[in-house]
């Protein structure tokens, strides 16, 4: 009986998931998770600097 190639698809993906892929240790992965945190913390104050910059400029050029 032939299989079915969306069955033989799923097996070799959970083989190549299981036996082929390098996952990151725990330590890794905080360290990671930690630089992500920090890098968008960074990113939202830089747009919210840029947002009241603006902000003020559009005031003083429409004096609202």
């Amino acid at each position: 009986m032939k299989k079915l190639k969306l069955l033989t698809n799923i097996e070799e993906s959970y083989d190549e998931l299981r036996y082929k892929t390098s996952w990151p240790t725990r330590k890794q992965v905080v360290k990671s998770a930690i630089i992500v945190m920090i890098a968008s913390v960074l990113i939202a104050i830089a747009i919210f600097i840029m947002d009241q910059v603006v902000n003020a400029l559009m005031h003083f050029i429409y004096g609202l």
